[in-house]
């Protein structure tokens, strides 16, 4: 089969972190064809999708001493040839956040793959509906308590009454901008306003839950079941346990908890077209949903022994061949 990846530059790619590199290799090690292009080179002619893709080779990560050891030169790439995208068996979208304006044209274009020659993972659709903070909110049941505002008093108010909360962008990714704030703090007013843009933009306003001290754990789903965990720790005095700020990762089983979750949003993703995704959850609650470029399969992998790449690679195929 033929697997096409939506990617940033290869160059800027971690081979060792990247899920997107890991879903590379397992398409390869399997013995599919591995193709590659960026959001920019995508177009629309004659009714149909294009790219200029280029075929990969990869040579895999290793394991040594418990951490994943690439070559220096760890990738080769073929000229760039424009092709349709209605050629390929599945095309993963897998450009990082933000969702600036040239990344949603970019889903209107892949709107134009023929479903019935290919598999889209994630749905365009399905990643213009999932704001992967907002796309919680549906989900009252399973998440802490959240608001979504840009006015000032209703912010002060919740904190006010849930006694600290935490910040989000709305299109933050990898923990940028969530500030943890307090009732008392002396910078509260300037802090909302940085964060709102002098209330122009609403955040996202969530109970701090003090089981973040313990981790925010990352769940693999796979077309709604979850198949891999791995929790984030955070260190020193960050509160945060993204890994792009410094968290320590462990291993992390899916607990029963956890499937109850996953239970609450299968049908909702399945709807939506979003086949792989990764949630966080702390202490037992959902905090966001992740469509865009979800990471974490190269920690799972080297925690658990287990190759989730080749999982998914494998969903991928038996769903085109039903």
């Amino acid at each position: 089969m033929k697997f096409a990846f939506i990617i940033d530059p290869i160059q800027k790619l971690d081979p060792g972190h990247d899920t997107s590199v890991a879903l590379m290799e397992a398409a390869q090690a399997l013995g599919h064809e591995v193709w590659i292009t960026e959001a920019h080179s995508l177009s629309v002619a004659e009714g149909k999708a294009w790219a200029e893709l280029q075929s990969v080779r990869l040579k895999a990560v290793q394991l040594v001493d418990g951490l994943w050891s690439a070559e220096l030169e760890w990738f080769q790439l073929s000229d760039r040839h424009l092709r349709c995208l209605d050629e390929m068996d599945a095309v993963f979208m897998r450009t990082d956040p933000p969702v600036t304006i040239p990344y949603l044209y970019a889903t209107y274009i892949l709107d134009y793959v023929d479903p019935a020659k290919t598999l889209v993972v994630n749905s365009p659709h399905g990643l213009r509906t999932a704001n992967e903070k907002m796309y919680a909110l549906q989900f009252s049941e399973v998440i802490p308590k959240t608001i979504v505002s840009q006015d000032k008093q209703v912010i002060r108010k919740f904190v006010d009454q849930q006694g600290s909360a935490v910040i989000k962008p709305l299109g933050g990714k990898a923990g940028e901008g969530i500030l943890l704030i307090e009732p008392g703090d002396r910078n509260f007013n300037s802090l909302i306003e940085i964060s709102t843009f002098q209330g122009k933009v609403p955040v996202m306003v969530q109970e701090f839950l003090p089981a973040a001290k313990d981790g925010d754990k990352r769940v693999i789903l796979l077309n709604g079941e979850p198949i891999g965990a791995v929790n984030r720790i955070p260190t020193g005095s960050e509160f945060r346990g993204n890994m792009a700020v410094g968290g320590r990762i462990a291993a992390a089983e899916v607990t029963e908890r956890d499937r109850q979750i996953c239970e609450v949003l299968a049908p909702t993703l399945q709807r939506d077209g979003l086949v792989f995704v990764g949630i966080d959850v702390i202490g037992g609650y959902l905090t966001e949903v992740n469509v865009t470029s979800p990471t974490g399969i190269r920690e799972i992998d080297r925690l658990n022994q287990v190759r989730l790449g080749e999982q998914v690679i494998e969903w991928v195929v038996k769903h085109r061949k039903s």
